[in-house]
């Protein structure tokens, strides 16, 4: 395990191998699948290392091909891996794209080499040297000792005066949600940002009627909690802000979806890439919107995430409102 150079965003988690048809339809009818890797939050640090900003991952992976496979692909995308080698395997997920927007999964991770990540993986000085801390709430789902390393990285990250990023990420298949929403309030007390689906955010807060509370309200609830930059991710819809006392709506960029699933991920990629180059708020949340809208172009989690020199390709005439 290699300790990486100061700065950019720190994250931790679970990197799963990934096998997923390469046609559309019921997976029971698949010909053939293709195995690659998914992860919210090395989605998200690749989407950094592209986007030209260091990127740091922490896990843990089997000894096996799989996890050759994940470590080979972070490394090639730029991103520094401390990765330690486990007895278990590495998890594996089964996607079925049953449409172009609508995936179902299925997970192999119990008692995987992901779901040991412990508070002694965290290396000392990493976080503390970090520009960013991003953590999702599915790490915390994944049991004590994965729930008890992302508390000990929070810990760090704010003694050492390092910003604090979370998304909350909901897994339903992982944990229930009256489960998942103290977790959810204790974490968003601690972040300074917060990104959440408007489902989700209805999760942290307590809101069972979908349509009793506007994202704009959830955003501001959200914002009371302690986070100072709030953005509801709503898909197709856009997002709604709330940072610093501003309310923002921001449009998304339209495009032809092939596979929706790692846009939230692309999108928080891009709104840290923009904050940590310098970009005012408008700036990170239209980067945003075009760095998820570029990752449902293509199949697969992270494939798609586009490089700074490509954003213009999607980026012309988007505008956020106001």
């Amino acid at each position: 395990m290699n300790t990486p150079s100061s700065g950019g965003v720190v994250t931790l988690g679970e990197t799963l191998g990934l096998l997923v048809p390469d046609d559309v339809g019921p997976l029971f009818l698949a010909r053939s699948m293709r195995l690659s890797m998914g992860g919210a939050e090395s989605n998200v640090a690749i989407g950094l290392a592209r986007l030209g900003v260091p990127a740091c991952w922490i896990g843990r992976l089997g000894r096996d091909p799989v996890g050759d496979l994940i470590e080979r692909n972070l490394l090639a995308e730029g991103v520094r891996c401390l990765v330690r080698r486990d007895d278990a395997p590495t998890a594996l997920m089964l996607r079925e794209r049953r449409t172009g927007t609508v995936a179902g999964v299925s997970y192999y991770r119990h008692g995987s080499a992901g779901s040991h990540l412990s508070p002694d993986d965290l290396p000392d000085g990493v976080i503390e040297q970090a520009e960013t801390l991003h953590i999702s709430g599915i790490t915390p789902a994944l049991g004590e000792k994965p729930a008890a390393a992302v508390r000990q990285a929070v810990r760090r990250a704010r003694s050492a005066g390092v910003p604090v990023c979370l998304d909350f990420n909901f897994r339903s298949k992982l944990w229930d949600a009256a489960t998942a929403a103290p977790v959810f309030r204790e974490l968003a007390a601690d972040a300074d940002m917060l990104f959440a689906g408007d489902d989700e955010a209805r999760i942290a807060l307590g809101v069972d009627d979908p349509g009793s509370v506007q994202p704009q309200d959830l955003a501001r609830e959200l914002s009371a909690l302690g986070p100072g930059e709030v953005v509801i991710k709503r898909g197709r819809h856009g997002a709604t802000a709330r940072i610093c006392g501003e309310t923002i709506e921001v449009p998304a960029v339209p495009v032809h979806t092939v596979d929706s699933v790692g846009a939230g991920d692309a999108f928080v990629a891009g709104y840290l890439a923009s904050k940590l180059t310098g970009g005012g708020v408008h700036e990170r949340l239209s980067t945003a919107a075009v760095t998820g809208a570029f990752a449902v172009t293509v199949p697969g989690d992270w494939e798609a995430l586009p490089r700074r020199q490509e954003l213009s390709l999607l980026a012309a005439d988007q505008d956020v409102q106001r």
